[in-house]
């Protein structure tokens, strides 16, 4: 088994492991859960990422934090860096590169990009050079590895949305996009506490037809539609990876009646928490 590898320094921590088919335990599970990942995947794995699974038929970088992960396939060896919001989180000053850019939980759901061969190649020199900087323990590796960190973000970001703006599925004029990559920092913060439009628009100091106009003139969901499916996404979490009652998970999602929250799961869904529960099996199936 490959040697982990970690920075730790106070509150500040990062660390590297290398991962195949041998050792595949060593990622999934809960041991990674509340760090940001960001996971270099080879061609032919197979991953869940919540409810999605992915088969992977490009080298492709995902982007993960409170997502739950499980590597099912993979050969060839991947590599996952992982670290906390006290090693690497810099969005006061570069919002798209942050570690609540675009590439984290956006509200498009798109958590990653696909690598071209040369893209690949720089990459993985990126990885490597973290790794010989965590295998020297040199006095000034905190700095030179988040300087690695940040250009595959850099690199990654760029690649984004090159793939998925404007050329790709998602039509969003680069004026705008901070109010998305805004609207989804801001919910993916309150989503339990706030259940309205109108708590979104307050926060990015728009009223709130006008933020409701934006999404709809892009010919994309609705933001109440976007709250609504993160809510329910965290309920879809908390029924199949937890013992939670129904109830608990409605109060734990700002629910005072839980018989509403059953009600809207069951009409968004089409299937009772309790039901879907018992008897979910797969999600959606994505070949990249």
């Amino acid at each position: 088994m490959q040697q982990q590898l970690i920075f730790e320094d106070h509150y500040k921590k990062l660390g590297l492991e290398m991962f195949s088919e041998e050792n595949l335990k060593t990622v999934n599970g809960n041991k990674f859960k509340y760090d940001i990942k960001i996971l270099f995947i080879p061609e032919g794995y197979q991953l869940t990422i919540d409810f999605n699974h992915y088969q992977v038929s490009k080298p492709s970088l995902f982007f993960l934090t409170s997502q739950h992960l499980k590597i099912e396939k993979g050969k060839e060896e991947a590599i996952l860096l992982h670290y906390n919001r006290d090693f690497y989180c810099i969005q006061i000053h570069d919002k798209e590169v942050a570690c609540d850019g675009l590439l984290f939980h956006n509200v498009f759901e798109i958590p990653f990009v696909e690598l071209t061969d040369e893209e690949t190649s720089d990459i993985k020199n990126l990885f490597r050079q973290i790794k010989d900087e965590l295998e020297w323990k040199d006095s000034s590796a905190e700095e030179m590895i988040r300087t690695y960190v940040k250009q595959i973000i850099i690199r990654a970001t760029r690649n984004w949305k090159k793939q998925h703006l404007n050329n790709g599925s998602i039509k969003i004029p680069g004026s705008e996009l901070d109010v998305f990559r805004d609207f989804s920092r801001y919910l993916e913060i309150h989503f339990r506490d706030k259940h309205n439009v109108a708590d979104y628009a307050e926060l990015l100091h728009l009223a709130p037809k006008t933020l409701t106009h934006k999404f709809k003139s892009l010919n994309i969901e609705s933001p109440n539609q976007f709250i609504i499916n993160r809510i329910l996404l965290e309920a879809k979490r908390l029924l199949f990876y937890t013992d939670k009652p129904v109830k608990e998970i409605a109060y734990d999602l700002g629910y005072e009646d839980p018989a509403y929250f059953n009600r809207l799961f069951t009409n968004k869904i089409g299937s009772t928490p309790s039901n879907f529960k018992k008897n979910y099996s797969s999600g959606k199936k994505y070949n990249i």
